[in-house]
């Protein structure tokens, strides 16, 4: 449960973090490139195409590598060190 829950964390979090990645890209493109600007060209550039794909990636990407972090992190957990010393309780 712990994993999904993280992975739909990771996929929230990657999708608004990628839309913003995104537009930044896109506007980035624009201004490089001198995209035409005629009746919102370069707005619907930016807001059709660089935006989903960002979001689409990111979304991907941060369910992912969340997902893989709380699987390693419920594989880890698993593993216990043996008792020693003190630690250790007594047979009778």
């Amino acid at each position: 449960m712990k994993i999904v829950l993280l992975a739909l964390l990771g996929l929230i979090l990657g999708t608004l973090g990628g839309a913003a990645l995104g537009v930044g890209l896109g506007l980035a493109w624009v201004e490089i490139f001198k995209t035409t600007d005629f009746e919102g060209t370069s707005g619907m550039l930016v807001f059709f195409t660089f935006m989903p794909l960002g979001a689409m990636i990111g979304g991907l990407g941060g369910a992912f590598l969340f997902g893989l972090l709380a699987f390693r992190d419920s594989e880890i957990a698993i593993e216990q060190e043996p008792l020693r010393g003190a630690d250790r309780p007594t047979r009778r």
